[in-house]
């Protein structure tokens, strides 16, 4: 059955990579990402496939912008039954020079971005008695990270509001899940080895138990599953894409 799909994030990456595999899946997607023209181009592109697709520059740490936008996803697609929320920055900095106000924006967009956008999508899987709310995590929430502090405190966040939503949600038909990626080959992540924060991703990769870096497709068929009829039975649950990194 089709739903309506909100994936935030989706300009690039991981949120790209959900965006254009719960499309093929048949669902009515909006992909949502501060880069409105990268939005609206990757939703153009699913456009020129015959696919149903909307894009949206939102930038999900402003909740008046959030909820405005969620409203504009109902008005041209309808309710809304999955979220994915991919949007999240990620900082290389050493504890000790951590500025309070880096520390709140990687809170604002990674943890209270995705609590804003599932209160806003809630109210119409509720109605409709049926939901599936995705979260991307990060595996340095499970292990820690040198020099990610803040990133990996906003991930645990994220796991840990997963678990709340899904035992508050369950018995409206909703599930609540977070998969948590290790190495995967994002322009983030290629962004921050360019900027000197990251010694590489083919550096890493070699030493991933799997052999190589992950891909948005990988952690998009993870969420495919997720979001199906088929994962029901599935909630509250953290999904380690990860290679073997974490286990």
């Amino acid at each position: 059955m089709s739903r309506v799909a909100v994936i935030t994030g989706a300009a690039s990456g991981i949120g790209l990579g959900v965006a254009r595999q719960l499309a093929a899946d048949g669902h009515l997607v909006a992909l949502m990402d501060r880069n409105g023209p990268g939005a609206e181009a990757a939703a153009a592109e699913l456009q020129q496939q015959g696919l149903k697709a909307i894009g949206l520059e939102v930038d999900v740490s402003d909740r008046s912008r959030v909820d405005a936008a969620f409203g504009e996803v109902r008005a041209e697609l309808g309710p809304i039954g999955i979220l994915v929320t991919s949007a999240g920055i990620e900082s290389f900095t050493p504890l000790t020079d951590i500025t309070a106000e880096r520390w709140d924006q990687i809170i604002a967009v990674n943890l209270t971005g995705t609590f804003a956008c599932a209160q806003a999508a809630v109210p119409d899987m509720v109605e409709a008695g049926w939901g599936r709310i995705v979260t991307v995590a990060s595996s340095s929430a499970q292990s820690g990270a040198p020099n990610m502090t803040h990133y990996a405190a906003s991930k645990g966040g994220v796991i840990s509001l997963t678990k709340a939503l899904a035992v508050e949600l369950a018995r409206s038909g909703i599930t609540a899940n977070s998969i948590s990626p290790s190495l995967v080959d994002t322009p983030m992540a290629r962004a921050a080895e360019e900027a000197g924060d990251f010694i590489g991703v083919d550096v890493v990769a070699p030493m991933v138990p799997l052999g190589r870096a992950g891909t948005p497709d990988d952690i998009a068929a993870a969420c495919s599953f997720l979001c199906s009829d088929g994962g029901s039975y599935v909630t509250g649950q953290i999904l380690g894409v990860n290679g073997g990194m974490y286990i």
